[in-house]
């Protein structure tokens, strides 16, 4: 029997709850500690990632040698059951301890049943959905032997230029919060002891999101006030959720690398927010602190462990420098202790001591995975997360007569429907032209033309296209658009699927300039010349810019990219069989100049005036640009209208006592439709200034035609708070401003005081 089997069966029986079960885990954990070595406990701190097993033979691989050897705690980014179980009977069975692997995947938005990126999930608004696409996820990927996953990105930002914004929820800090609750428990379940709940792994600690220039892994430098007031809400929302693991950013927080930063990892998210789960590297994160400057590699191990990260993902830093520290007494063994004590009771509360093979199942990895009702699910979420920004003339939906010319590099593209981070991905996908064409049957007639490549350069097109998304077509941008207008000329109608592809966003895909690539905007711009009525959809992970798309098309929605369902979701949508009811979680810019530009910035003390003006001298304001954004956050249409009563407070003053405020929303058009209703908050005058308005409340509604609902939201005192320079939560006395509508720019407002 292995040490760690007789340690449970020695176990102290004790009454069940919380506590007991903490209880056993402490005496469990307690006991094996005690058995181990040091190299067996430092062993536990790596990460590698896992290897193919060519012959079969485990021994074979120096990574099986590493396990028999008791020097790896966890693998990642292998994928199936037979691989898994291989690795896991070697460790179970080859080594002293039999202590068993965790198996991590960068199961992003889905494994093999993908949905919409993280920032179109965001846009939808809709808790219950965004936890059913993580609940659907952890239950592929465990089907699979996956356990951990490196998700939810949570990281706030303002900084479209940034390719990861795509990974994200957007620039709110409350909307953020909600949807990293909401991941958090679509990924964990109730307990972590049921073999389709997997841990999560909250991302990026912290403020990764806010890149200097907008580059990947760049300079972040703020306050500390800041920090908390503006991008800490949503990783404490999933540490109070009970996130089982948070992992490390690669920039620096107070000119300290975040992997080496002690203030981040002891003082706040353990000390302050009470948290007890593991903290892992990202990858290599220990290794590229020397690159930021702060030593060799025994330098920067033991500022990562005194920071408290206890695992080091693909670095073999710790694996290969600890012992020698501890030797030299520069860390003790009881630093190590506490890490190897971390992911020792991850597993304990994922159930791998009583059965390392609880997630490796063949039967559920040949039954579980890209079901028909899975894609269902994600049939079903994809149309809530389009973002509708003009329909002139209600040009969409599109009746299902005549002639449809559909054009663009995007139209015919079915391996980029699925966006980035998509890696377990093995499932044939669709293209927008075959859902279309199978909607349409033979009610009306649909040509394609691709039109225009993504880019002119087949060099800058290779890097967003990478990883088996090629889709360049060898003619000339002359030959491609030819073809395009005489199909167009042919049609009654231009669909124009246009804008980056899958991999344009995501990690290491920062973009300078964000308008449509430049052979793509010479396509639009023929196609508009010949004043057909037409229909943009704009593929994208990041907001664009579309000064020229909102002036002269007369249709734009914003797709993203939707996963395994997108084609035939476009499709429902663009033919009327589904509404898009997405509203938008990040602003978008006039251009790249006004970057960032958010809605909850803090007031100048030179505004400019209202008005189309554009320089006002002596006032912050541009002298070439509008300082309004092209699109406001929480903006979107839908195929109906949408009508809202005067709002109403239910105190002007209130002493502690929670306010509430009520609003009649109409659907005065001639089809069902689904609202998103918003409620801001401004705190009128404080001891330091307050945004202009802040996102406080949400909800989203479906209305039939002539219904009306009244909605409610409820203002607690507690939620008027902020963190002073003191970094302490205080909530003051005074005026505050509340505001309800369809977005941050389309507000009605109240005022209520709260007294003493």
């Amino acid at each position: 029997m292995k040490l760690h089997k007789a340690i449970l069966a020695a176990a102290v029986l004790v009454p069940a709850g919380a506590l007991a079960a903490d209880t056993a885990m402490t005496a469990f954990v307690d006991s094996l500690l005690a058995q181990m070595t040091l190299d067996e406990k430092i062993g536990q701190l790596h990460l590698p990632v896992g290897g193919d097993i060519v012959t079969g033979d485990i021994m074979e691989n120096t990574i099986g040698a590493d396990i028999a050897a008791g020097r790896i705690g966890g693998v990642f980014n292998m994928k199936g059951c037979n691989q898994i179980r291989d690795y896991q009977r070697m460790a179970v069975e080859n080594s002293r301890l039999g202590i068993p692997l965790i198996f991590g995947m960068d199961v992003i938005h889905g494994y093999e049943t993908v949905f919409p990126i993280p920032l179109a999930l965001s846009c939808s608004w809709d808790m219950d959905a965004i936890e059913q696409s993580a609940r659907v996820a952890a239950a592929e990927a465990s089907a699979a032997g996956i356990c951990w996953t490196f998700s939810p990105m949570v990281d706030i930002s303002r900084e479209p230029r940034w390719g990861r914004v795509a990974e994200g929820s957007g620039e709110d800090p409350y909307l953020g919060a909600r949807i990293a609750e909401a991941m958090v428990r679509g990924y964990q379940g109730d307990s972590l002891r049921n073999n389709d709940e997997i841990m999560a792994c909250v991302k990026h600690f912290a403020l990764y999101g806010a890149p200097e220039g907008g580059r990947d892994y760049n300079t972040v430098d703020m306050s500390r006030q800041r920090m908390f007031n503006e991008y800490f809400a949503p990783y404490k929302a999933a540490a109070d959720a009970g996130a089982g693991s948070f992992m490390t950013s690669f920039n620096v927080v107070d000119g300290i690398p975040a992997t080496g930063n002690r203030w981040l990892f002891t003082d706040v998210l353990r000390d302050r927010w009470n948290w007890d789960g593991f903290v892992v590297t990202d990858y290599g994160a220990i290794t590229e602190m020397m690159v930021h400057g702060l030593g060799g590699p025994a330098d920067v191990s033991r500022m990562a462990l005194d920071a408290g990260v206890d695992m080091d993902m693909a670095g073999q830093m710790y694996l290969n420098v600890l012992k020698g520290l501890v030797e030299q007494g520069k860390v003790t063994e009881e630093q190590i202790d506490t890490a190897c004590r971390r992911i020792l009771e991850a597993k304990y509360r994922l159930g791998l001591f009583d059965d390392p093979y609880k997630y490796i199942n063949p039967a559920r990895e040949a039954s579980e995975i890209y079901t028909d009702s899975n894609r269902a699910v994600a049939r079903r979420i994809v149309p809530e997360t389009f973002v509708l920004l003009k329909n002139e003339g209600n040009l969409l939906p599109l009746a299902k007569t005549g002639t449809i010319a559909l054009i663009g590099p995007m139209a015919d593209a079915a391996n980029n429907m699925q966006g980035m981070w998509s890696v377990a991905r093995t499932a044939a996908d669709r293209s927008v032209r075959q859902a279309m064409t199978d909607a349409l049957g033979t009610n009306a007639q649909l040509l394609y033309a691709k039109g225009a490549n993504v880019y002119g350069d087949a060099v800058v097109e290779a890097g967003v296209t990478w990883g088996g998304h090629d889709i360049r077509d060898p003619r000339s941008a002359d030959e491609l658009l030819a073809e395009a207008l005489d199909v167009a000329r042919r049609a009654d109608v231009i669909v124009a699927a246009l804008g980056e592809a899958s991999e344009s966003s995501g990690e290491s895909a920062s973009r300078a300039h964000l308008r449509l690539p430049d052979v793509q905007q010479r396509l639009l711009e023929e196609l508009v010349a010949l004043g057909k009525p037409l229909v943009l959809l704009n593929f994208s992970g990041r907001p664009t810019v579309m000064v020229y798309e909102q002036e002269h098309v007369p249709a734009i929605m914003n797709v993203w990219f939707g996963g395994t369902e997108a084609a035939d979701a476009i499709a429902d949508v663009v033919f009327g069989a589904e509404a898009p009811s997405g509203k938008l979680t990040m602003t978008f810019p006039r251009s790249e100049g006004q970057i960032p530009v958010y809605y909850n910035h803090l007031p100048t003390g030179r505004p400019r005036s209202d008005g189309p003006a554009p320089f006002e001298k002596f006032r912050s304001n541009y002298l070439d640009e509008q300082v309004t954004p092209l699109y406001p956050f929480g903006y979107g249409l839908t195929y109906t209208t949408f009508a809202y009563g005067t709002p109403q407070l239910s105190a002007a003053v209130t002493s502690g006592e929670p306010v509430t405020v009520s609003v009649d929303v109409t659907n005065t058009g001639n089809r069902a439709g689904n609202e998103i209703v918003q409620l801001y908050v401004r705190d009128v005058a404080a001891s330091m200034s307050r945004p202009v308005k802040e996102l406080k409340g949400f909800e989203r509604i479906a209305l039939e035609p002539g219904q009306t609902k009244t909605v409610t939201f409820t203002v607690d005192p507690a939620q008027l708070g902020f963190y002073n320079n003191d970094l302490e939560y205080v909530v003051e006395p005074g005026e505050f401003d509340v505001m309800v509508g369809p977005d941050s720019g389309n507000v009605q407002t109240l005022r209520f005081s709260l007294s003493e």
